[in-house]
């Protein structure tokens, strides 16, 4: 029995609704096993259906569980909504976040039934993963350790930003991770005060702060990974500074992780040491946000999010302070919510280093 495939069906009958459907790669593949890219999933209280085209077949035939494979042929979206109208229901649900409305519009005009969006149907589930699912993310986590030590012991002067992120990217594929999990940010100098900042041509200088924030997707589930340096020598006492109230806000929010905290209770922490050192303004984003089989998903830490933390919660803490035209720091691990705090899966050293020339 697809112990993920009943909690839907106890769902639908909890709303008093006859099937699901869903179109989104990671929603499917928590679903049935499936790591293609398109693909189409209808779950009634008696059938399970997947389906996909020509392309992934095979593909489904190896990982798809406990559901019917059916390759078909044409727009997907079509065929999801010919296969609800086939199936005799009246009405269908979906994730609204994770549909377009050309795409809801699309199976609606083929169903010709009701479809209501319910938008935590299956992210609610994938909120707090099983044993398996930590295990994944820590050999990710582990990967992500390896490599981001070895990439930034081997910076040079003068290499670019784009070419650090390439030497990441290559040595996750190099040692068997599918890739990265989102694209590699590393910025040097005054560009690290950039929070989700793109590599480009600035070469590194002695003296640059040293920003890399990356991950890598291995056997199907995503690492989130950041780490400050300095570049043969401190840039200031500035520096030391904002990198001493980030590094104290981020091990605050650690230690006082744990299940039943609300995560905006989680966000404040850290938020409030950083403003009450002086860097508030300079704190823009949240404290952190959920991985898995998607880099960024649900939970979120930020100061609006009332969910309840939970054990088997895998999330980010990462507290970050930037001032433009000087530099920032970001320092960021992932964690696992345990019984009765958080056990943090990040190894890579913390303290403040400062890479060799």
């Amino acid at each position: 029995m697809n112990e993920r495939c009943e909690s839907i069906r106890r769902r639908l009958a909890e709303d008093r609704c006859e099937a699901f459907f869903s179109l989104s790669p990671a929603a499917n593949q928590y679903l049935t096993g499936f790591t293609g890219t398109t693909s189409a999933v209808v779950i009634t209280a008696k059938e399970a259906l997947f389906l996909c085209d020509f392309r992934y077949t095979e593909q489904a035939g190896e990982q798809v569980r406990d559901f019917e494979v059916v390759e078909i042929t044409g727009t997907m979206e079509t065929r999801v909504g010919e296969h609800l109208k086939a199936l005799g229901v009246d009405c269908a649900v979906f994730d609204g976040t994770a549909l377009t409305v050309w795409q809801a519009d699309t199976v609606g005009k083929a169903f010709e039934g009701e479809l209501c969006s319910v938008a935590d149907i299956v992210s609610r589930q994938r909120q707090v993963k099983d044993a398996d699912e930590i295990a994944r993310v820590r050999a990710a986590a582990e990967l992500a350790d390896e490599v981001i030590m070895e990439v930034a012991g081997g910076l040079r002067e003068g290499m670019t930003e784009r070419e650090a992120a390439a030497r990441i990217e290559f040595a996750f594929k190099a040692r068997g991770a599918a890739g990265a999990s989102f694209d590699t940010i590393a910025l040097f100098g005054a560009r690290s005060s950039l929070p989700h900042g793109m590599p480009g041509d600035k070469r590194l200088e002695k003296g640059d702060i040293v920003l890399i924030d990356c991950g890598c997707r291995r056997d199907g589930y995503c690492s989130d990974l950041t780490r400050t340096f300095a570049f043969d020598t401190i840039p200031g006492a500035w520096f030391e500074e904002i990198y001493a109230v980030t590094l104290t806000a981020q091990e605050a929010a650690l230690e006082a992780l744990r299940p039943g905290m609300l995560c905006r209770e989680a966000d404040a922490i850290a938020r409030n040491l950083i403003r009450d050192a002086g860097y508030g303004a300079h704190f823009g984003h949240g404290l952190g946000h959920g991985v898995g089989i998607e880099i960024h998903e649900a939970p979120r830490l930020n100061v609006e999010s009332d969910t309840v933390i939970e054990e088997g919660m895998v999330v980010t803490v990462e507290p970050g302070i930037y001032l433009p035209g000087r530099g920032g720091v970001r320092i960021e691990d992932l964690v696992v919510i345990t019984r009765d705090g958080c056990a943090i899966l990040s190894r890579t050293p913390k303290q403040l280093k400062v890479l060799s020339g």
